[in-house]
């Protein structure tokens, strides 16, 4: 497989076979979902920090033209992916303090992030009360808002999308090989945001969400993206957060990360960024779907 040129530099064989894996892994990505995947992987930024999304989505269709790899078809429109910026408005100003007993708000549900108007709401809400803020994911991504089923009242934002590429203390508790992982990855899903208003103060709630996600959530990616989910995983910071909610809610602590983070591809970050990893299994035969082929 020959090497490629790409804004400049050369794009090596074991990155093109990186991405064809990437490709193959993720069917139902789209073409921008997919260049987003790839530019966060091998972290192609501009200067000021923004993905070369647009460059990326054209090298990846020069990649498809010689028949390198095969992309999904393009969609009608095509939108260009950003960081979003909804600014600060009054309609995700702090409310009055919420303390009642979770059956006063029961049933709780989540309702799926669905349009552009829901989006920029998620995000303003996201940007304003989530600690890390908010970032494009990596890979395919389901947004939610955790809400009251009796009256709709808004309680916090719920996120899951593409998992890690590799984290050795999730797979040396699967068990799985380099090939089955690259084979299997699309069956895990990263519950990668998760906030609770901090004017909600309902015992239970959070890990209340998690179990219902863990119902909710699979049948929504797998109709999303053509392929269900059997285990999610999700990354504790343990300087800010014990992860009750998640031990609560039986998700499985299995160790750390190296701390590097996803961009850190030449191991510069070791040990700046440590997070605990959670896990909670979908299916009883979790392992043996994961560790097909």
């Amino acid at each position: 497989m020959p090497s490629e040129p790409f804004c400049g530099q050369v794009i090596c064989r074991d990155q093109i076979s990186e991405i064809v894996v990437i490709v193959d892994t993720f069917p139902k990505l789209t073409r921008t979902e997919l260049a987003n995947t790839i530019c966060e992987l091998f972290s192609w930024k501009r200067p000021t920090g923004k993905l070369k999304t647009v460059e990326c989505r054209q090298f990846l269709e020069r990649l498809d033209a010689k028949g390198i790899i095969q992309l999904p078809a393009c969609k009608n429109q095509y939108t260009k992916q950003i960081k979003p910026t909804a600014g600060m408005t009054l309609r995700t100003d702090s409310q009055s303090m919420l303390s009642s007993k979770l059956s006063e708000l029961s049933p709780i549900v989540l309702a799926r992030v669905q349009d552009h108007a829901q989006r920029q709401l998620w995000y303003e809400y996201m940007d304003r009360y989530h600690y890390l803020g908010y970032r494009i994911p990596f890979g395919g991504q389901l947004r939610y808002f955790i809400e009251s089923g009796i009256d709709q009242t808004r309680l916090g934002c719920l996120q899951f999308s593409s998992p890690a590429w590799r984290m050795a203390a999730r797979d040396h508790w699967i068990g799985w090989s380099d090939e089955q992982r690259r084979r299997n990855l699309q069956k895990i899903i990263s519950n990668s945001r998760f906030l609770i208003f901090p004017w909600v103060r309902v015992k239970n709630l959070a890990s209340s969400v998690l179990s219902l996600a863990a119902k909710t959530v699979p049948h929504d990616w797998a109709d999303c993206y053509g392929c269900r989910p059997v285990l999610m995983e999700t990354l504790v910071d343990g300087k800010q957060y014990k992860g009750t909610c998640y031990q609560a809610a039986n998700w499985v602590y299995v160790g750390q990360t190296t701390g590097r983070g996803r961009m850190d591809r030449q191991n510069k970050r070791m040990g700046t960024a440590v997070k605990n990893i959670y896990l909670c299994p979908l299916s009883r035969r979790f392992r043996q779907e994961l560790m097909q082929g």
